[in-house]
């Protein structure tokens, strides 16, 4: 019993880690430093790459997207060396992932996931988190809707983790397409309608 506590106590420490690693929300950062405004005021108001490249700043776009995904990815690697756990990963990776999508620093007003997301995959799973960027580079190269993008990439990530891993890491696929989903519900709602914007276009 007393080993018991001690693994759900120590997950519980690797959590809160992954969530404060998660919750450091490099695109407002980026924007502040270079000149560039309070990205909360600009375009959607998304704290993530796509809300940044909406300022016109690639540069920043791009480096919000690799700090956003590299998130996931270090806090997924860190538990992994530490602990040479692999559930110790996955609670990390979903924990980073959660605290991209609210933050202690903002209010608990954060982005919507999707480089947190996809760096989670590959540090998780290399050929798995490649294979759902592939699948959202396709769906952006036909469509130019970045949330289109994303819906399309989660959705995948599922049936992906079935066919190549050996199926743990369905779940926690599960769940952060599902927060993904729910954090794009107003983006379905645009795409049903027709008014999402395109990749690159300003707000």
């Amino acid at each position: 019993m007393a080993d018991l506590h001690a693994g759900a106590a120590l997950l519980l420490a690797v959590a809160g880690l992954g969530y404060l690693i998660g919750s450091v929300p490099f695109g407002v950062v980026i924007t502040k430093l270079m000149g560039l405004g309070d990205l909360r005021q600009i375009g959607s108001g998304n704290i993530g790459a796509t809300n940044v490249l909406r300022t016109g700043n690639k540069a920043a776009a791009a480096t919000t997207l690799v700090l956003d995904g590299a998130k996931g990815a270090i806090a997924v690697v860190l538990a992994r060396l530490v602990l040479g756990s692999e559930t110790a990963a996955i609670v990390a990776g979903g924990a980073a992932f959660f605290g991209h999508l609210y933050p202690v620093w903002l209010k608990f007003r954060g982005g919507k996931g999707v480089a947190t997301f996809l760096g989670t995959l590959i540090a998780l799973h290399w050929l798995l988190g490649l294979a759902a960027c592939g699948v959202w580079l396709i769906t952006a190269a036909v469509w130019r809707i970045s949330s289109l993008s994303a819906l399309v990439a989660a959705a995948a990530s599922v049936p992906l983790a079935w066919l190549l891993s050996d199926q743990k890491l369905m779940p926690i696929c599960a769940l952060m397409a599902v927060l993904i989903f729910w954090r794009h519900r107003a983006n379905i709602a645009r795409i049903t309608a027709g008014t999402e914007p395109k990749i690159g276009k300003k707000g």
